[in-house]
Protein backbone atom coordinates (compact mmCIF):
# COMPACT_ATOMS: atom_id res chain seq x y z
CA UNK A 1 0.00 0.00 0.00
CA UNK A 2 1.71 3.40 -1.03
CA UNK A 3 1.53 5.97 1.42
CA UNK A 4 1.62 9.48 0.66
CA UNK A 5 4.81 10.86 2.02
CA UNK A 6 3.13 14.30 3.05
CA UNK A 7 1.11 12.08 5.45
CA UNK A 8 4.15 9.85 6.28
CA UNK A 9 4.34 11.53 9.55
CA UNK A 10 5.09 10.65 13.11
CA UNK A 11 1.95 11.76 14.55
CA UNK A 12 0.10 10.08 12.06
CA UNK A 13 2.09 7.01 13.32
CA UNK A 14 1.39 7.28 16.22
CA UNK A 15 -2.45 7.61 16.02
CA UNK A 16 -3.10 5.03 13.84
CA UNK A 17 -1.18 2.57 16.38
CA UNK A 18 -3.74 3.96 19.10
CA UNK A 19 -6.44 3.18 16.98
CA UNK A 20 -4.76 -0.29 16.19
CA UNK A 21 -4.79 -0.93 20.33
CA UNK A 22 -8.76 0.09 20.21
CA UNK A 23 -9.53 -2.59 17.40
CA UNK A 24 -7.27 -5.19 19.30
CA UNK A 25 -8.83 -4.56 22.41
CA UNK A 26 -12.31 -5.02 20.62
CA UNK A 27 -11.29 -8.14 18.97
CA UNK A 28 -10.23 -9.79 22.14
CA UNK A 29 -13.28 -8.70 23.72
CA UNK A 30 -15.45 -10.24 20.78
CA UNK A 31 -13.82 -13.10 20.41
CA UNK A 32 -14.20 -14.03 24.60
CA UNK A 33 -18.34 -12.95 23.78
CA UNK A 34 -18.16 -15.41 21.06
CA UNK A 35 -16.67 -18.56 23.47
CA UNK A 36 -19.08 -17.56 26.08
CA UNK A 37 -21.35 -17.55 23.94
CA UNK A 38 -20.62 -20.77 21.96
CA UNK A 39 -20.79 -22.21 25.60
CA UNK A 40 -24.34 -21.23 26.01
CA UNK A 41 -25.21 -23.11 23.15
CA UNK A 42 -23.69 -25.85 23.67
CA UNK A 43 -25.88 -26.05 27.55
CA UNK A 44 -28.68 -25.17 26.01
CA UNK A 45 -28.37 -27.53 22.83
CA UNK A 46 -27.99 -30.47 25.61
CA UNK A 47 -31.06 -29.44 27.88
CA UNK A 48 -32.69 -29.41 24.65
CA UNK A 49 -31.83 -33.20 23.75
CA UNK A 50 -32.98 -33.82 27.23
CA UNK A 51 -36.07 -32.44 27.05
CA UNK A 52 -36.84 -34.38 23.65
CA UNK A 53 -35.59 -37.18 25.04
CA UNK A 54 -37.84 -37.10 28.20
CA UNK A 55 -41.13 -36.15 25.63
CA UNK A 56 -40.12 -38.57 23.25
CA UNK A 57 -40.83 -41.32 26.04
CA UNK A 58 -44.12 -39.58 27.52
CA UNK A 59 -45.35 -39.44 23.71
CA UNK A 60 -44.83 -43.26 23.29
CA UNK A 61 -46.43 -44.06 26.32
CA UNK A 62 -49.11 -41.41 25.67
CA UNK A 63 -49.64 -43.05 22.38
CA UNK A 64 -49.99 -46.33 24.02
CA UNK A 65 -52.76 -45.44 26.29
CA UNK A 66 -54.36 -43.91 23.10
CA UNK A 67 -54.57 -47.18 21.53
CA UNK A 68 -56.20 -48.63 24.68
CA UNK A 69 -58.94 -45.93 25.02
CA UNK A 70 -59.86 -45.87 21.77
CA UNK A 71 -60.11 -49.88 21.70
CA UNK A 72 -62.49 -49.07 24.65
CA UNK A 73 -64.21 -46.43 23.32
CA UNK A 74 -64.04 -45.90 19.74
CA UNK A 75 -62.58 -42.37 17.94
CA UNK A 76 -66.36 -41.35 18.31
CA UNK A 77 -66.82 -41.80 21.93
CA UNK A 78 -63.08 -41.07 22.83
CA UNK A 79 -63.61 -37.76 20.79
CA UNK A 80 -66.67 -36.57 22.76
CA UNK A 81 -64.68 -37.30 25.86
CA UNK A 82 -65.07 -33.53 27.48
CA UNK A 83 -62.12 -31.19 26.91
CA UNK A 84 -59.21 -30.00 29.14
CA UNK A 85 -59.23 -26.34 30.51
CA UNK A 86 -55.93 -24.37 30.91
CA UNK A 87 -53.89 -26.04 28.61
CA UNK A 88 -52.86 -22.56 26.77
CA UNK A 89 -52.41 -20.64 29.78
CA UNK A 90 -49.02 -19.30 29.99
CA UNK A 91 -46.27 -20.90 32.50
CA UNK A 92 -44.36 -18.58 34.96
CA UNK A 93 -41.11 -18.02 34.04
CA UNK A 94 -37.96 -15.98 34.79
CA UNK A 95 -35.57 -14.23 33.04
CA UNK A 96 -31.70 -13.86 32.86
CA UNK A 97 -28.64 -12.27 30.74
CA UNK A 98 -25.94 -13.67 28.73
CA UNK A 99 -23.88 -10.89 27.58
CA UNK A 100 -27.35 -8.86 26.85
CA UNK A 101 -29.14 -11.86 25.10
CA UNK A 102 -32.04 -12.32 27.60
CA UNK A 103 -32.75 -16.37 27.86
CA UNK A 104 -35.47 -17.65 29.76
CA UNK A 105 -36.73 -20.72 31.44
CA UNK A 106 -39.54 -22.09 33.91
CA UNK A 107 -39.73 -21.33 37.03
CA UNK A 108 -38.37 -24.73 39.48
CA UNK A 109 -40.95 -27.55 39.01
CA UNK A 110 -43.19 -24.98 37.18
CA UNK A 111 -44.99 -25.87 34.22
CA UNK A 112 -48.40 -25.13 32.49
CA UNK A 113 -51.27 -25.01 34.84
CA UNK A 114 -52.70 -28.36 35.77
CA UNK A 115 -55.48 -28.58 33.47
CA UNK A 116 -58.93 -29.78 34.62
CA UNK A 117 -61.90 -31.08 32.44
CA UNK A 118 -64.79 -29.07 31.51
CA UNK A 119 -67.42 -31.48 32.68
CA UNK A 120 -67.89 -35.18 33.49
CA UNK A 121 -67.26 -37.87 31.04
CA UNK A 122 -70.43 -39.65 30.17
CA UNK A 123 -68.74 -42.83 30.05
CA UNK A 124 -66.30 -42.41 32.17
CA UNK A 125 -63.35 -45.33 32.08
CA UNK A 126 -59.77 -45.59 33.49
CA UNK A 127 -58.21 -45.84 30.30
CA UNK A 128 -59.48 -42.39 28.77
CA UNK A 129 -58.57 -41.07 31.61
CA UNK A 130 -55.41 -42.71 31.51
CA UNK A 131 -55.03 -41.22 28.25
CA UNK A 132 -55.91 -37.43 28.57
CA UNK A 133 -53.82 -37.62 31.73
CA UNK A 134 -50.73 -39.16 29.42
CA UNK A 135 -51.43 -36.49 26.94
CA UNK A 136 -51.37 -33.19 29.58
CA UNK A 137 -47.80 -34.89 31.16
CA UNK A 138 -46.46 -33.56 27.88
CA UNK A 139 -47.41 -29.95 28.38
CA UNK A 140 -44.31 -29.20 30.54
CA UNK A 141 -41.98 -30.80 27.94
CA UNK A 142 -43.70 -28.82 25.38
CA UNK A 143 -43.41 -25.80 27.25
CA UNK A 144 -39.69 -26.15 28.30
CA UNK A 145 -39.19 -27.12 24.18
CA UNK A 146 -40.68 -24.17 23.33
CA UNK A 147 -38.73 -21.67 25.59
CA UNK A 148 -35.36 -23.47 25.06
CA UNK A 149 -36.13 -23.11 20.90
CA UNK A 150 -36.79 -19.02 21.84
CA UNK A 151 -33.27 -19.08 23.41
CA UNK A 152 -31.63 -20.71 20.79
CA UNK A 153 -32.81 -18.37 17.78
CA UNK A 154 -31.72 -15.59 20.15
CA UNK A 155 -28.44 -17.13 21.01
CA UNK A 156 -27.46 -18.60 17.08
CA UNK A 157 -28.54 -14.57 15.87
CA UNK A 158 -26.01 -13.16 18.90
CA UNK A 159 -23.19 -15.20 17.74
CA UNK A 160 -23.90 -14.82 14.32
CA UNK A 161 -23.60 -11.32 14.52
CA UNK A 162 -20.30 -11.43 17.10
CA UNK A 163 -19.01 -13.82 14.82
CA UNK A 164 -19.19 -11.44 11.80
CA UNK A 165 -17.58 -8.48 13.41
CA UNK A 166 -14.34 -10.55 14.55
CA UNK A 167 -14.15 -11.89 11.58
CA UNK A 168 -14.47 -8.30 9.73
CA UNK A 169 -11.64 -6.68 12.57
CA UNK A 170 -9.37 -10.06 12.14
CA UNK A 171 -9.29 -10.36 8.32
CA UNK A 172 -10.39 -7.01 6.77
CA UNK A 173 -9.73 -3.97 9.58
CA UNK A 174 -6.15 -4.85 11.31
CA UNK A 175 -4.65 -6.12 8.54
CA UNK A 176 -5.47 -2.97 6.52
CA UNK A 177 -3.69 -0.89 9.63
CA UNK A 178 -0.82 -3.43 9.97
CA UNK A 179 -0.41 -2.68 6.08
CA UNK A 180 -0.50 1.40 6.46
CA UNK A 181 1.40 1.19 9.46
CA UNK A 182 4.21 -0.66 7.51
CA UNK A 183 3.72 1.85 4.56
CA UNK A 184 4.02 4.43 6.97
CA UNK A 185 7.06 3.64 8.67
CA UNK A 186 9.07 3.06 5.39
CA UNK A 187 7.74 6.43 4.02
CA UNK A 188 9.53 8.02 7.07
CA UNK A 189 12.73 5.87 6.85
CA UNK A 190 12.65 7.40 3.57
CA UNK A 191 12.56 10.87 4.31
CA UNK A 192 15.19 10.55 7.83
CA UNK A 193 17.42 9.18 4.71
CA UNK A 194 16.85 11.88 2.64
CA UNK A 195 17.26 14.30 5.60
CA UNK A 196 20.62 12.60 6.48
CA UNK A 197 21.55 13.28 2.91
CA UNK A 198 20.78 16.88 2.86
CA UNK A 199 22.59 17.34 5.97
CA UNK A 200 25.63 16.14 4.59
CA UNK A 201 25.45 17.99 1.50
CA UNK A 202 24.87 21.41 3.60
CA UNK A 203 28.45 20.35 5.66
CA UNK A 204 30.48 20.28 2.28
Amino acid sequence: MATDQSKATHSAYLELKEERLGLQEGYRFLDEKRLILAGEILAQLARYEEEMAALGERYQRAGEHLATAVARHGLEGLSVYPPLTGVCATPATRSRSVLGVVLHELEPAAGPAAPEADASPVDPSPEAQACRDAFAALLPHAARLAILTGNLERLRYEYTKTARRARALEDVLLPEIDASLASIATALEELEREEIVRVRQLRR
